[in-house]
């Protein structure tokens, strides 16, 4: 079976079939998070590294670093934010651009293994990526779109997804260094989107055997009491053969959800986690403390 590895100075992490879920914390990110781009854009990086240590706590097994901020200089931005959450936490790293500028002085001061994110299926594109993903010995995630857009059609991602494998192999990366993200279109627009990708993710794991990804937030988008909505989408996908996501672990009910689909999978052996994670701390002590009492009172 398909094992992506990618690495930290000190630390290994596995993508694979038969493995534990990974859950790459999404949540150093200026998309969207105002406070946070004004910060990073004036040097200020204190909360990418309250961040980067909150998610590591939560258990993400790896973070993705992003610095896209409009009118800055991201290049800067993304290497020194990979610098300093390098030196606050061991795990590996996504670095997250679509500059080639950007995800050059990205790896260039990585230390280990990454995940470059990412590349799609524009030939142009193709031609400037892979080949920095080749030198550098890096994995990369594939995003089944190309210069038509995103389709609608699972079978034309699917395709899009193959030539991109395909390309990747012609620059030296083994379908092993290639993660597949088959787009996750937000479930209260697009009534079948959960569906495509379920459908999807079995066809890149069953034809391609290649390891899968997602934006998952990006399924309960709009929709109320959305965490819900997003751990059972990776609950299910997870049934279906998706490996890894990019997510945010803070909220529980995701987590547990993710937990649970570990369990029910076999890759959470003898339900290890789940027990050390949700078995009740009081539970020994309390039995101790009945039959106790019940002796004192005989």
């Amino acid at each position: 079976m398909t094992d992506t590895i990618l690495s930290s100075a000190t630390r290994e992490v596995a993508i694979g079939f038969n493995r534990p879920f990974v859950m790459i914390g999404e949540r150093i990110n200026p998309t969207g998070r105002k406070l946070l781009a004004e910060e990073m854009k004036a040097g200020d990086f204190s909360r990418v590294k309250a961040d980067a240590i909150a998610q590591v706590e939560a258990g993400a097994q790896m973070l993705d670093i992003n610095a896209g901020i409009p009118l800055a200089d991201e290049p800067a931005l993304l290497a020194q934010a990979i610098e300093l959450v390098q030196s606050v936490v061991d795990v590996p790293l996504s670095i997250d651009s679509s500059i080639i500028d950007a995800l050059e002085a990205g790896i260039a001061v990585y230390q280990g293994k990454p995940l470059v994110n990412s590349v799609t299926g524009e030939d142009e594109v193709l031609e400037r990526v892979l080949p920095l993903v080749a030198r550098s010995g890096a994995a990369v995630v594939a995003i089944s779109n190309d210069d038509t857009g995103i389709s609608e059609d699972p079978d034309v991602r699917f395709d899009v997804a193959k030539k991109i494998v395909e390309r990747a192999a012609d620059h030296g990366i083994s379908a092993a260094d290639v993660i597949v993200d088959p787009l996750v279109m937000p479930i209260g627009a697009m009534g079948t989107a959960g569906l495509q990708v379920f459908s999807l993710v079995r066809r890149l794991r069953e034809e391609l055997k290649v390891n899968t990804t997602c934006g998952a937030s990006n399924v309960s988008f709009g929709l109320p009491n959305r965490h819900a909505i997003t751990g059972t989408f990776l609950a299910m996908a997870i049934g279906h053969g998706m490996t890894s996501a990019i997510m945010s672990p803070l909220h529980p009910e995701v987590k547990t959800a993710i937990q649970a689909a570990n369990v029910l999978t076999g890759t959470d052996t003898d339900c290890g986690t789940w027990i050390r994670q949700h078995r009740d701390p009081n539970a020994a002590g309390g039995a101790r403390e009945r039959r106790s009492n019940r002796r004192r009172t005989v």
